[in-house]
């Protein structure tokens, strides 16, 4: 990174911060709706208050509530009322452009007089998952360092989560593989939240949820509730916000790699329906051209959702997601042996994919029913020239298309202290798929070219059932679910993949809790896997089943007074029926942390593997404007290899800390300005007319360390063939020696400061993020021609005319990372 440009960001950061405004500001609002969480009706009278201050209201007899005349910045806000759990939502953005909607759901307390109002817990714990359950709000998202607002990398700094590499959103979730993760947005599944996703994976370089739409995340890395299923490692659950209901509103963001605009507001005068809409379009290609990178990426996406409300007791909306990737090699930087090595493996890869969504709330007198129909479409493009040269043949040219249609309708109902969840679902899927590529077989480079094109229907059905006993201390929860799809007689038979699943949480004290929970789930094997043809037949067909995963969790949390939680869980994961991929010897599970696909080649399921570990968690939720996070993964993930000896995976990152602070302050209000007065006035001076804008300022800090990664070292026989580096120009790994080297340690800091100006009817937001500091060195060494510095050498052949006749190959090392800077606007109105 220059230095110039870094102190060029610098001043240009403290010049607008200096800078004194004289328009007038006023004040921000609070308001929403509190509600029964049983049916869905208004609660009159309840108490709504700003945490630790005398702000505060009552709900009117629609159950509305409005907080007026806050000062911008980020509010506890606490909603209360006679017999009904107390719930606190956390780090509430308040802003004089747009009034914070929050509604809130109260639950009634069963084994609880009327008289006694029941403080819950200030961390999201559900029945069925009193374990392995974290909570990220809208502000954590956007305020975290290095993570260039997106999600998927603001996750890792929860325990558990490690990615591949800084660059990439593999989540790897408790040694789990990237394909292991599902992901909902507002109950409708989505297969895919990155751009340029790996195929029978779900990562990427960039995420493409616009994290403005975000209320909440619920991550869950165990104890999944019986409605979410197909999973092995963790559930994603994307709360949206509801558009704004004053007027039409929007927001820009111009950051350094891309522009979004995000517009919002009501759509009836009655303004029961609300609209949220937004389009983002990269330029990152031209900053990688700039910087004569090899490859140019450019990404664009959208995203909406339209809401509205028929009396109290029924809701409806519609949501869509979707993506458009395309990228192109930068033949031009070619002078390092490593932007060489890039343009001699790197693919040419376009994608587009979109996920549409409808659902339908039905309350009822005990619950709701909900009704979610939905539809998602992946398709996928990548292709390879012979020396990246458009006149020869292409030895790589893949095209590939997944469609599912989705209907799920599932019940929620809580009757004499127990609640009751259950349902149905069906999948119509549809996968077709052209190859052409090459495949090591028994170390020698075959060619493969099939076309492949199938559909086929999935089915589940679920319930869970929960009680709370003794005034909530004992909460038990049991569930089961069951699928079936009809690609083959081994997968047919619902019966035969049964998903019983148990929770028990243990109130010891008032603030300490004893949880466990143990479950069997399922997983289908990728749609790559199962479309693979050899000369016309499915030749996997009669091999895949169901992947079956057992967890048993276990852990202990205490909650302090100052809304502080410090938790330790234990877990085991047993891996079975995993698909192992016939010509490598290896488990599938050591693949999809890179572009491209995988899944696509000869397997059967019959690996085996484990992984286990425990998991320490000291998190601060926002006091006295400070938060912050310490999280300590101790882990282990192994799977079978060959001579069924258990191995580490690739992903068996065994030591990860994640620290993240941050503070905020508010940099100028109402109450400085008066005490400003104040001292003037004593000292005989006039009192300052002019009026302040209110200014925020937040500092984050991100501390990052991690054992590097297994990786598998290379044949160097093998790939120095001229037989193969001809057709490949790539390493070729030695399965022999799976995963018996390791990259080196991974560590970094990440920076940022956010300053915030809140006019009238608008506010500004300046942000600078330092992501990578000092640079660390990791990552995998990798083997390229032997063609001297500049690459023009004419590469060495030894036994030339011979069949062993083989190249002279030069192996690079990873250099250090570069501080990435980022410097962004956000203006809303």
């Amino acid at each position: 990174m220059s230095t110039k440009w870094l102190k060029g960001s610098m001043l240009i950061l403290s010049l607008i911060m200096g800078l004194v405004w004289t328009t007038a500001a006023q004040k921000g609002i609070i308001k929403g709706t509190v509600l029964d969480g049983k049916n869905n009706e208004p609660i009159p009278f309840a108490d709504v208050v700003v945490e630790n201050s005398t702000i505060g209201t009552s709900t009117d007899l629609d159950g509305t509530y409005e907080l007026s005349g806050l000062e911008p910045g980020l509010y506890n806000v606490v909603v209360s009322f006679l017999g009904y759990k107390t719930v606190t939502e956390f780090e509430v953005q308040v802003s004089n452009s747009k009034p914070a909607i929050r509604d809130f759901t109260l639950l009634e307390d069963a084994e609880m007089v009327e008289e006694v109002i029941v403080k819950s817990s200030p961390f999201t714990k559900t029945e069925e998952s009193p374990v392995s359950l974290q909570t990220i709000g809208t502000a954590e998202i956007q305020r975290n360092p290095g993570g260039n607002r997106d999600i998927s990398r603001v996750i890792r700094i929860l325990p558990g989560v490690t990615t591949t590499a800084n660059f990439r959103n593999d989540l790897l979730i408790r040694g789990g593989a990237p394909n292991e993760n599902r992901f909902y947005l507002d109950d409708v599944e989505v297969p895919n939240i990155n751009h340029f996703a790996t195929q029978g994976a779900s990562g990427g370089p960039n995420g493409l949820i616009n994290v403005d739409f975000i209320r909440e995340v619920d991550f869950y890395s165990g104890a999944f509730p019986a409605n979410r299923g197909n999973t092995l490692s963790s559930v994603f659950q994307f709360k949206q916000k509801n558009g704004r209901d004053d007027r039409i509103g929007f927001t820009g963001t111009l950051g350094t790699s891309d522009l979004a605009l995000t517009m919002e507001g009501p759509l009836d005068k009655k303004k029961r329906t609300t609209f949220l809409l937004s389009a983002r379009q990269s330029y990152l290609q031209f900053l990688f051209q700039l910087i004569e990178l090899p490859f140019l990426p450019t990404y664009n996406d959208f995203q909406f959702k339209v809401r509205t409300r028929i009396g109290d007791k029924n809701e409806f909306y519609v949501l869509g997601l979707g993506a458009i990737d395309r990228f192109k090699l930068n033949l031009d930087a070619n002078e390092t042996p490593e932007q060489r090595y890039l343009l001699d493996n790197l693919p040419v890869n376009n994608q587009w994919n979109y996920t549409l969504g409808a659902v339908y709330k039905r309350f009822t007198d005990n619950g709701y029913w909900t009704f979610v129909l939905s539809r998602n479409m992946l398709n996928n493009d990548i292709f390879k020239y012979v020396d990246n040269d458009e006149t020869q043949e292409k030895f790589i040219d893949y095209t590939s298309q997944e469609s599912e249609n989705k209907f799920r309708v599932e019940n929620t109902s809580r009757f004499k202290g127990f609640k009751l969840v259950y349902g149905l679902g069906y999948q119509f899927v549809r996968y077709t798929n052209s190859s052409k590529d090459y495949q090591f077989v028994n170390g020698v480079l075959t060619p493969f070219n099939y076309e492949s094109k199938f559909n086929f229907h999935r089915y589940s059905a679920f319930g869970q059932l929960s009680k709370k006993f003794l005034k909530d201390r004992i909460v038990v929860s049991a569930g089961v679910r069951m699928d079936g799809n009809s690609y083959s007689s081994e997968m047919a038979n619902p019966l035969e993949q049964v998903s019983p699943r148990l929770s028990l949480s243990f109130a010891l004290t008032e603030r300490l809790t004893f949880n466990v929970n143990s479950g069997m789930y399922y997983q289908l094997p990728a749609y790559t896997s199962m479309g693979y043809q050899e000369n016309g037949v499915f030749i996997n067909k009669d091999r895949l089943k169901y992947i079956r995963n057992i967890h048993v969790i276990a852990g202990m949390e205490y909650m302090t007074k100052t809304n502080t939680k410090f938790s330790l869980e234990g877990y085991y994961k047993l891996y079975n029926n995993y698909p192992f991929l016939l010509n490598e010897q290896i488990a599938l599970a050591n693949q999809g942390g890179d572009f491209g696909v995988i899944g696509n080649a000869p397997v059967s399921s019959i690996s085996e593997g484990r992984t286990y570990g425990m998991e320490l968690l000291i998190q601060q939720r926002l006091y006295k404007g400070f938060y912050g996070i310490l999280a300590y993964t101790l882990g282990w993930s192994e799977f079978k290899d060959a001579d069924g000896v258990y191995v580490p995976t690739s992903w068996d990152s065994r030591h990860i800390v994640n620290l993240a602070l941050g503070k905020s302050f508010n940099a100028m209000n109402t109450e400085k300005r008066q005490q400003q007065n104040a001292k003037r006035l004593a000292k005989g001076k006039e009192e300052l007319t002019r009026k302040m804008i209110p200014q925020t300022l937040e500092l984050g800090l991100n501390v990052r360390f991690q054992t590097g990664l297994p990786y598998t070292p290379f044949d160097y026989e093998a790939s120095a063939l001229v037989s193969n580096w001809n057709v490949r120009g790539q390493a070729i790994p030695n399965f022999d020696l799976l995963n018996t080297a390791r990259a080196n340690l991974a560590y970094g800091i990440d920076f940022r400061i956010d300053y915030k100006w809140f006019f009238d009817k608008w506010s500004f937001n300046l942000y600078l993020d330092l992501q990578n500091i000092p640079g660390a060195v990791s990552g995998v060494p990798q083997l390229i021609l032997e063609q001297g510095d500049s690459g023009n050498e004419t590469p060495t052949i030894i036994n030339q005319g011979q069949p062993n006749a083989s190249y002279l190959l030069r192996e690079i090392v990873p250099g250090a990372s570069t501080i990435t800077p980022t410097l962004g606007i956000i203006v809303q109105y």
